[in-house]
């Protein structure tokens, strides 16, 4: 694998680092948005059929978030090496990234297929144990199943697309999919234009063929617009060499990213068993949180790429102050959603249809999403992007682990179950992960050992 610096497509060479973050983050955060409304969607319209419907929807939804757990941390690796090959300008090496990743995707998508499609009553269990709640809930996640298949295949495909310039294609994609299953949302939840009154099975349908018209789409768009070519020796015939350098720097990102979503995870099993008026706010309050985190995640995504082109073209030192950027960004950025979200706590508490006591502790638990944003922000962009594109990996799998396992958790389970403190109290101590950890991620970057260069054996220099 040669390095040939005249065949480098890196746009950073040619534009600032402003225009080329524009350049990324703006359609990267539409289109998180975008993705974000489909929760909405699904809470706003089940929650005018019934409260248990809206609740049992989003705790089905928790077993597509573990998949995206698996879903985002191997695309993490898959940028991490993606983005140094497109600055290096190698070519041959991403198609090879691309098709190791499909090997690894599909066994993934189908093992969450059959989990969902073939024991969902048991997978429901695992989050509540309201009656009405787990029988919505098992007829969401029946449908729900295929969706899963077409998804993994889908995000593999699109993540490539970004990082290789491509963002406003894979933007495209997003957009349809998005609009399509609001659309179908409408149609099966409430039985519009002659189809039958689904419920939350109709919001399980809808996501289903949503995310198998985002495979179609995308499958099209890169045949037709990416510069990666793919073959069956991409994806059967991996060199060995490869397979140890993605194990050593995306082992501790998968690791991480199970660790963290599994106790993410127990984090609403623990408030589903706490009141039916704590579900459903806390329902609300997730989605109103991850709304207002589009801006962050799309910022740790692009700055990745950015940082991971500057180190693959051996450009360290700009990697390094593309880095620092970044992170100012993200302090500014954490500001402005925090002050967002708390400005629109009172209108969000007002349009939602809650009992009294839930729409109480909703009022409650935004006010502490909207600090919560101000580490999520920061968090997401230095653990998320900038140490990964460098292959520093195992500073975030310890960190998060030892924050969520040996302190939340814990402290958690103690509020709730053995103090047995108010709903509000135990939601307080089960948000302060991302706060915690700050001083311990700012001394960490202080240190640089994520300004790394891994596609080139030979030395390199800042």
């Amino acid at each position: 694998m040669c390095y040939n610096p005249h065949m480098s497509g890196n746009i950073l060479e040619e534009k600032s680092f402003g225009k080329s973050l524009v350049k990324l983050i703006l359609p990267m955060t539409l289109q998180n948005f975008m993705f974000a409304l489909i929760p909405v969607s699904d809470a706003v319209m089940l929650v005018m059929l019934d409260q248990d419907s809206m609740s049992a929807v989003s705790l089905a939804s928790q077993v597509m978030f573990v998949f995206n757990l698996f879903v985002y941390a191997i695309m993490s690796g898959m940028s991490l090496f993606a983005a140094q090959y497109w600055g290096k300008g190698d070519r041959k090496s991403m198609s090879t990234v691309l098709g190791y990743n499909l090997r690894l995707m599909v066994p993934i998508s189908l093992a969450f297929f059959v989990c969902a499609f073939f024991f969902p009553e048991g997978t429901m269990r695992v989050f509540t144990n309201v009656p009405g709640i787990i029988g919505y809930g098992t007829g969401y996640l029946k449908i729900a199943a295929f969706a899963y298949i077409s998804d993994g295949i889908a995000q593999v495909l699109v993540t490539m697309l970004k990082n290789t310039e491509r963002v406003m294609q894979s933007m495209v994609i997003g957009i349809c999919m998005v609009i399509g299953n609001v659309c179908l949302n409408a149609v099966f939840i409430y039985g519009l234009l002659g189809a039958p009154q689904m419920g939350a099975r109709g919001a399980a349908l809808a996501t289903t063929i949503s995310c198998t018209a985002g495979l179609v789409g995308a499958i099209f768009t890169f045949i037709g617009k990416s510069p990666v070519k793919l073959s069956l020796k991409d994806i059967f015939d991996v060199p060995m060499d490869f397979r140890k350098d993605y194990s050593k720097y995306t082992t501790p990102l998968i690791a991480n990213q199970l660790l963290w979503g599994i106790a993410f995870t127990l984090i609403t099993v623990i408030i589903g068993h706490l009141t039916d008026d704590a579900i459903a706010a806390n329902a609300i309050a997730a989605i109103a949180k991850d709304l207002v985190s589009c801006f962050c995640y799309a910022l740790a995504a692009g700055g990745a790429i950015l940082v991971g082109n500057e180190l693959g073209a051996r450009r360290l030192q700009r990697g390094k102050e593309y880095g620092g950027k970044l992170t100012v960004l993200s302090i500014i950025s954490g500001l402005g959603l925090g002050l967002l979200l708390a400005a629109l706590a009172p209108l969000i508490t007002s349009k939602v249809n809650l009992t009294p006591e839930a729409a109480k502790l909703l009022k409650y638990m935004l006010f502490m999403c909207s600090y919560y944003i101000m580490g999520r922000s920061i968090n997401s962009v230095v653990i998320g992007g900038i140490f990964p594109a460098g292959g520093d990996t195992v500073f975030g799998m310890i960190c998060d682990t030892i924050t969520m396992w040996a302190v939340i958790l814990p402290a958690g389970f103690i509020a709730a179950f053995v103090l047995e403190l108010p709903v509000i109290w135990v939601y307080f101590i089960l948000n302060l992960d991302e706060m915690i950890k700050l001083p311990v991620v700012y001394i960490h970057y202080k240190k640089y050992k994520w300004v790394r260069n891994i596609v080139n054996k030979e030395p390199v220099s800042t």
